[in-house]
């Protein structure tokens, strides 16, 4: 079962939080929402999200999976957390899955994990992702990195994730039950 890091910090996009947390907790995986804060987390749209842990708690190289969340003023408190930055880099290195969605992917980004990749973003903030080759397709998988392009975007972003790891049939289940249709 893998065990997934979700970063949330204040503005945080809560649709693609909670699409992302729930889908994948339907797939079985372990999934922590951990608060960049020791505090509840409000959502871009004023939604209250309440972490699993805070970060000074987890011990993030014991996670397979690191899934940054968008919404453009979380996703500037990310950029700023150099302690979340350097993990980004831990994972590329040791080749474990990373995934951005929405204005996530300038986290990578400032990470300097995508350079000489393909990513995607929503397209507001396009013109500031310029490490990778931008795709405007709505969802892109480059070796172990997935993005993707936003709210409308996050129950494919979350189920390529499951059928890269567990298959397509496994995904196929989680999205009937879900009566998710692609």
């Amino acid at each position: 079962m893998p065990s997934v890091l979700v970063p949330l910090a204040d503005g945080v996009e809560e649709m693609e939080s909670v699409i992302i947390i729930d889908v994948l907790r339907r797939a079985g995986w372990a999934v922590t929402a951990v608060g960049m804060e020791d505090a509840t987390v409000a959502g871009s749209r004023g939604v209250k999200l309440e972490p699993d842990a805070v970060w000074a708690q987890v011990k993030p190289a014991s996670f397979d999976i690191l899934i940054l969340p968008g919404g453009g003023p979380g996703t500037e408190r990310l950029c700023a957390h150099k302690p979340l930055l350097a993990t980004i880099v831990e994972f590329a290195r040791a080749r474990k899955w990373l995934g951005a969605i929405c204005a996530g992917p300038l986290v990578l980004q400032a990470a300097g994990v995508l350079k000489g990749r393909r990513a995607t973003c929503h397209p507001a903030v396009a013109d500031k992702l310029t490490d990778p080759e931008r795709s405007g397709e709505l969802g892109v998988v480059d070796d172990r990195i997935v993005t993707s392009q936003g709210p409308g975007t996050a129950f494919d972003f979350a189920l390529t994730f499951v059928r890269l790891i567990d298959g397509e049939q496994a995904a196929d289940e989680i999205a009937h039950a879900m009566v998710w249709h692609r």
